[in-house]
């Protein structure tokens, strides 16, 4: 690439992905935001120039914002909860709120009632339960079963109008999301000078334009942002949707349940713990993907074949994965030639010391702060040093202008090698600027160090902003401990778990 070069990043160096090669007329723009939707934003923008790419993120952000105050039920003054207070009235309604609530309608038969507006209901009553700690009782489970399955709106194609006829809470968010990210995503390719757009929200991807966007698909039994994927995919003008139970959700009497509910039971989606769909509409995708984690696997399979061009991945909870037929046409391991080189690589283990147990490992929590009118993340890094503070394992850099990664004090003084192939994380939606890695307890070249004392790094800067490093020791001799971190300006906690494999 030339000097038309746009700002490059990496998001997890565990995580590299086959190199996509971009040509000299073109240039690579990546930013991460956050609390966009309430949730994490990953944005990439193959463009002719710099201008044009930031141009382009100021129209993405600009059709999700006029968006969400059209569907959000969050919103008091928008126009769904204008809508929502009226009562059996004929209200004319925009374009995109007609469409998202006759797609609710569409897609409640097609899913035999998985998917419906006032499955809200359910969610409420369940986080009731977790506040209270007992269960709901049979009759008011069966109540809100009721309240849920019945008519709750009337639209009118003709006139455009949509009537509201239940007191039953409704939320528009199965859809929502991917409708957005959809037409935020149109509207983004309108540039005469932009070939291609990744919008990622949350884990939610829709990819556009010409480029095959590398995928790492989120292994539901763990959280960690670098840690191995269940599976990993190529995709071109796809969407690639992901629901699933590890993210959200209420613990009632020790017992986790989701927030992916059964609108037909009134009871939480259990059996099924991820689903990722990959279809050409954004909205298929991410209604396939809710309701496969409400259907039996065997209904799920039914469903897909009337869909033709879906692909899909399903993971039951007790670890069986069942793929479309064609899964692998999409699927692709990441090849040897991909793997990110660090410098200054040390092993520590010898024959003579103790080494890390491998059936342990430490999960590094934190949560980004968040700032009204402030939606860009900071940079960050995240590594671990032995306790002559040399580096020996390099988990996360996430930064998007490499002029100015020296902001990043500590990490630059290690004058670390960094990869630049960037791989986009389909997984369940996580809350906004919360985000978790871990440490397997080998160094960089791939060995398991010894047992010992070891410091976790945590780094965050702006660019000419704000700076923070939390450093903090922590003694590796195979006994499980937690430890919280003091948060400061970018960073607002922390915390360690050093633990068991399979922990949860």
């Amino acid at each position: 690439m030339k000097a038309l070069q746009l700002g490059l990043a990496s998001v997890a160096l565990a995580l590299p992905g086959p190199s996509q090669s971009i040509s000299d007329s073109q240039g690579l723009f990546i930013s991460h935001l956050e609390n966009i939707l309430g949730t994490s934003f990953d944005l990439k923008i193959i463009a002719h120039s710099y201008a044009v790419a930031r141009q382009t993120e100021k129209t993405i952000l600009s059709e999700i914002e006029r968006l969400n105050a059209i569907l959000s039920s969050y919103l008091p003054t928008g126009e769904f909860n204008r809508w929502w207070d009226s009562t059996e009235q004929a209200i004319p309604v925009s374009n995109d709120l007609w469409a998202v609530l006759n797609e609710f309608s569409i897609w409640q038969q097609k899913t035999n009632g998985t998917i419906n507006a006032a499955a809200e209901a359910v969610n409420r009553l369940w986080k009731q339960a977790a506040e209270a700690q007992t269960l709901p009782t049979e009759t008011e489970r069966l109540a809100v079963v009721e309240a849920v399955n019945q008519p709750h709106w009337t639209l009118d194609p003709i006139h455009q109008t949509a009537t509201r006829l239940s007191q039953t809470p409704l939320r528009l968010h199965t859809f929502a999301k991917s409708y957005i990210l959809d037409r935020a995503a149109e509207v983004a390719m309108k540039h005469p000078e932009v070939d291609a757009v990744v919008l990622n929200i949350g884990g939610d991807l829709v990819i556009k334009g010409n480029w095959t966007e590398t995928v790492a698909i989120a292994n539901p039994k763990t959280d960690a942002e670098n840690a191995t994927p269940l599976a990993w995919l190529t995709a071109q003008n796809k969407a690639v949707a992901t629901s699933g139970n590890y993210r959200r959700g209420v613990q009632v009497d020790n017992q986790w349940y989701s927030h992916i509910v059964d609108p037909r039971t009134g009871m939480p989606a259990q059996e099924v713990i991820s689903a990722t769909v990959i279809h050409s509409d954004a909205t298929t995708a991410g209604a396939l993907a809710t309701a496969f984690n409400v259907l039996t696997p065997d209904e799920s399979v039914k469903l897909a074949a009337t869909f033709p061009g879906t692909d899909y991945l399903i993971v039951t909870k007790e670890g069986k994965s069942i793929a479309s037929p064609d899964w692998n046409r999409s699927s692709t391991p990441p090849t040897a030639n991909n793997s990110v080189k660090t410098a200054q690589i040390l092993s520590l283990s010898s024959n003579k010391d103790k080494n890390w147990n491998q059936n342990q490992e430490l999960i590094i929590s934190f949560e980004l702060s968040q700032f009204d009118g402030r939606y860009h993340r900071p940079f960050v890094g995240v590594w671990i040093e032995d306790e002559n503070h040399v580096p020996v394992r390099q988990l996360a850099i996430w930064y998007n202008k490499p002029r100015w990664l020296p902001e990043l004090r500590s990490w630059y003084a290690m004058q670390r090698n960094i990869g630049l192939d960037v791989a986009s994380i389909a997984s369940a939606t996580r809350s906004a600027g919360s985000y978790s890695l871990v440490w397997d307890g080998k160094d960089d070249k791939g060995q398991f160090v010894k047992q010992g004392k070891y410091t976790i790094n945590i780094e965050a800067a702006r660019e000419h902003g704000t700076y923070q490093l939390i450093r903090q020791e922590m003694d590796f001799n195979g006994e499980p401990k937690n430890q919280t971190l003091n948060g400061s300006t970018e960073i607002a906690t922390a915390a360690l778990e050093y633990r068991d494999k399979g922990t949860k």
